[in-house]
């Protein structure tokens, strides 16, 4: 009963520190937190009447601005990408600026107000006591960012596992299963005794497809051309299963080499599904899939192209609404808000335009 308890408590401390839900009660309570601490300090007190709540005003305000530049400007842009000399220059700068507008508007704006006469010596020892107090309210909001990030990061980490394995899952059902394979070594059958060759050919295919599925599925990154040749294996499977089926795979990597590239495994496999599952044609038609794989600079573009027959009303239609959903929640928590993914629909073909940067 205790161990649930303190672990509702975690979780709750967790959550606000978090979650969007609480960002404006976050904010809230720190600023009258802040409010508060800075009243306690007392320095307002040595001027007179109504003065003291402008100078608590404007001191509070020049601080509370340095911590917020710290928190969204400096350790986004600096701590994070582990520019820390820079970050710590910049952040003595900024305290060094924001202490000394304070001494400057004590004496231009409420030098009059003071209750008693301050000595020069004292008021830059204020100063410099003021900087030595800033220090520790910085960090301590530094330290708190840190916190959010380190706790979004492993939440990211393990939503991305836990759909990873479910989307796993999802392919094994829907791509090896007995009726696919059952197809798959009909065909074969049927070929031995028309097309040896060409039944030959289909079983290095198949056995292609099963290894990428059973063994490279499982690791983080894959070669990008690993990727590829699973789409085309993919791909001529399934036009020994459809008549009047085409597809066409094309490259354009500009000056960097696919061979060094890596990506995580199954990343177009759900687009490519749907595509083949919207080609199909019940009149008989010609159908196409088309895919183009094209990198420039430090992106990777990947487009696929499908033929449509309006005609043609999918059973599994749910299932493949899930299936884009669960795509684009994985590329949200892999690329966060750097990937962008447009879909496109129109009466007679159906096109997915996808960017990933690529290390």
């Amino acid at each position: 009963m205790k161990y649930r308890l303190w672990h509702f408590k975690e979780t709750l401390v967790m959550d606000f520190l978090v979650d969007e839900r609480y960002k404006y009660a976050r904010h809230v309570l720190f600023l009258i937190s802040f409010f508060l601490w800075l009243y306690s300090a007392r320095f307002w007190q040595s001027f007179s009447g109504i003065y003291q709540w402008y100078v608590l005003l404007f001191v509070y305000t020049i601080l509370i601005t340095m911590i917020y530049i710290n928190i969204y400007i400096l350790v986004p842009r600096l701590f994070f990408k582990t520019r820390y000399i820079a970050y710590l220059t910049l952040l003595i700068i900024m305290g060094v600026i924001g202490i000394n507008m304070i001494g400057y508007g004590f004496r231009i704006f409420f030098a009059d107000f003071r209750t008693g006469y301050l000595p020069r010596e004292t008021e830059k020892g204020g100063i410099y006591e003021g900087v030595l107090m800033c220090v520790p309210i910085i960090l301590t909001t530094t330290t708190i960012k840190l916190l959010q990030k380190w706790i979004k990061d492993n939440q990211r980490i393990n939503e991305l596992s836990n759909l990873t394995m479910q989307m796993e899952l999802n392919e094994l059902r829907n791509q090896i299963n007995p009726h696919f394979l059952f197809n798959m070594l009909n065909n074969v059958k049927a070929l031995i005794r028309t097309d040896p060759g060409k039944a030959s050919v289909v079983i290095v295919k198949l056995s292609e497809f099963l290894r990428y599925q059973l063994y490279e599925n499982s690791a983080e990154k894959t070669l990008l051309t690993s990727e590829i040749d699973f789409l085309s294996n993919f791909l001529n499977l399934e036009k020994i299963r459809r008549e009047n089926f085409t597809f066409s795979i094309q490259t354009e990597v500009g000056n960097r080499t696919i061979n060094t590239t890596f990506i995580p495994p199954n990343l177009f496999t759900t687009f490519l599904e749907n595509a083949v599952k919207h080609s199909v044609d019940i009149n008989g038609k010609e159908s196409y899939v088309k895919i183009n794989i094209s990198m420039e600079g430090q992106d990777l573009y990947f487009r696929c192209i499908n033929s449509r027959d309006t005609d043609y009303l999918l059973s599994d239609k749910k299932n493949s609404g899930l299936g884009l959903a669960n795509i684009t929640r994985r590329l949200e928590l892999l690329y966060n808000n750097t990937f962008d993914l447009k879909i496109t629909s129109e009466p007679k073909e159906y096109t997915i335009h996808l960017k990933i940067p690529v290390s």
